[in-house]
């Protein structure tokens, strides 16, 4: 989705187009809430193994080795190819060493607070992820279930609250501070905590479905009619959230009786992150050579056919590498995990069977 969105739902495609030109970008300027989607998805996975493993002796150690295998590795990595690009001017896009070393402490969501512009966005997205990981793990270590629920709910009215105040301070709603969009990760573990009380009844998840969707549909209609005045985006995006926390639930009910696997799905997951990670980069390098040595590729006035044509070629590029990162760097780190944190390694002596078997974070 965020592929699609940066790709061909931007300045760079003209008004010029026939209808359904205009209508498939218009799609794809919908692109964005993969994040959201993300966030969602995110928030229910990790809950989920935080809330099986907080009885094991090695909690935190294990969660943490694990996730540091699965996430440092590229993203340094990465960090390293754009100063690489940076310094041998493959790209136009201006860089500062105040920027990337931001974003090598996980601050890449903050620089504005320190006077630097964000200059790479992809990373945003990450940071909010690692500030999740440093401090929600001993929210669930610590509180029981019911606790954390309240918690979870007040970090949704939290961050609806810091947009209403940005956006009544002039400020964009649609900032990347952790606490103004954390209330997707809240409400992706507020299934997680759900799905585990409920267990096999169908009918309360559905109903958890069916109050996810009317909220949604709320937050969107209020919206429509205040958002000039008295909101901005601010409930846009809680409806957002709330929708594909609907949109999951959903496919938990519907995907637990048929076992849908789609080999094209399960080929982009695996090289999700990297893709994630990479396409701007890759977007930028093609551009600053489209700049300089094929004109008529330039993301400048491109028409829809060629902007076409630029993303085919940017995205093969893009998937390419991703699946290269993915089997020949990240899975060496990979299968460090069940070196350093092995899943039976102080396993405590009962375990209770998943009812989302099958979903995976690795």
């Amino acid at each position: 989705m965020v592929l699609f969105f940066h790709g061909l739902a931007n300045r760079y495609v003209p008004e010029h187009m026939n209808s359904v030109e205009r209508v498939f970008v218009k799609l794809c300027s919908y692109g964005f809430t993969g994040v959201n989607l993300f966030f969602v998805l995110s928030g229910f996975l990790i809950t989920g193994i935080l809330l099986e493993t907080r009885q094991r002796t090695d909690y935190y150690s294990r969660f943490y080795i694990r996730r540091s295998l699965r996430i440092l590795p590229l993203y340094y990595g990465i960090l390293l190819i754009v100063v690489l690009m940076w310094r041998l001017g493959l790209t136009d896009r201006p860089f500062s060493w105040g920027f990337l070393g931001l974003s090598a402490i996980y601050l890449a969501n903050m620089t504005p607070l320190f006077g630097v512009p964000i200059e790479f966005g992809v990373l945003w997205s990450l940071a909010v992820e690692e500030h999740f990981y440093l401090l929600w793990p001993t929210f669930v270590r610590r509180l029981k279930s019911r606790s954390l629920v309240m918690l979870a709910f007040a970090l949704c009215a939290i961050a609806l609250a810091c947009r209403l105040a940005a956006f009544h301070l002039g400020h964009d709603v649609f900032g990347y501070y952790t606490w103004m969009v954390c209330d997707g990760l809240a409400m992706g573990s507020l299934l997680a905590i759900a799905i585990r009380h409920y267990r096999q009844d169908r009918k309360a998840m559905a109903k958890i479905a069916a109050f996810a969707f009317g909220y949604a549909m709320v937050c969107f209609a209020i919206e429509k009619r205040v958002a000039l005045t008295l909101t901005g985006a601010a409930l846009q995006i809680s409806g957002i959230n709330a929708f594909f926390a609907f949109v999951l639930i959903s496919v938990l009910l519907f995907g637990s009786r048929y076992a849908w696997r789609l080999p094209l799905l399960q080929f982009m997951g695996d090289i999700s992150y990297g893709v994630y990670l990479m396409h701007t980069l890759v977007f930028d390098v093609f551009d600053a050579m489209a700049r300089r040595h094929f004109p008529v590729l330039a993301p400048e006035h491109l028409t829809f056919p060629l902007a076409s044509v630029r993303f085919v070629i940017v995205s093969a590029i893009t998937i390419a590498c991703a699946w290269l990162s993915r089997w020949y760097f990240e899975e060496p780190f990979l299968r460090l995990k069940d070196r350093f944190a092995s899943d039976q390694r102080n396993a405590p002596s009962e375990t209770v069977a998943s009812p989302a078997t099958g979903i995976s974070a690795a």
